[in-house]
């Protein structure tokens, strides 16, 4: 009689562990309006980023080409959901006060490397004045090589920075386009009195 109560049980939790992946799976579509159909709250953009944020460079302190820094991939996708980079004078500025790259090295015969990037930031209006609570992405990568082998460690790791500043420009850009920042209320409400 045990073998017959097995299967139900395992066919019903199959099915549930299908159904929580298909919903995750499908997240980002449940929001996924296109740039038009919603407005974006900050229409026209600049970009403060520091240095670090610029120039990336890897383990050999070679620089890795500039289409893959931070900036230069915010600005993409950024101007995706349609936001404007110009000097309109209501621009908002996209101000990074924290760029935090690590490199952790796990050594072993098989080495992995693991790559933590932290960005940090908040959206000013056009005098400089927060609109958002800063926020802060984390994104992590790993890869692994044998020791043995040369070399294998920077062509590997050039493709996984880009990935990875790549999936942090991702989510800075879908939260700054989808309004999910924390916006912080004017300390004094201009007064509604006639």
């Amino acid at each position: 009689g045990i073998r017959m109560h097995l299967v139900p049980r395992l066919a019903s939790v199959v099915l549930t562990l299908g159904l929580s992946a298909s919903l995750v799976g499908c997240g980002f579509h449940l929001k996924g309006l296109s740039p038009t159909s919603m407005p974006v709250a900050y229409p026209h953009m600049k970009l403060n980023l520091p240095s670090e944020a610029l120039h990336v460079t890897d383990s050999n302190n070679n620089l890795i080409p500039q289409g893959n820094t931070l900036q230069t991939k915010l600005k993409t996708y950024l101007s995706g959901y349609g936001i404007q980079f110009d000097d309109a004078k209501e621009a908002y500025t996209l101000h990074v006060l924290d760029y935090n790259y690590r490199r952790q090295k796990l050594s072993g015969r098989v080495a992995e490397v693991i790559l933590h990037l932290n960005v940090t930031f908040q959206i000013e209006d056009a005098q400089g004045n927060p609109v958002t609570a800063p926020r802060t992405i984390n994104g992590v990568k790993s890869y692994q090589y044998n020791v043995a082998t040369v070399n294998v460690d920077d062509n590997e790791q050039d493709s996984v920075i880009s990935n990875l500043i790549d999936d942090v420009a991702q989510q800075m850009a879908r939260q700054i386009s989808t309004n999910r920042l924390p916006q912080i209320q004017p300390a004094h409400p201009a007064s509604t009195a006639p």
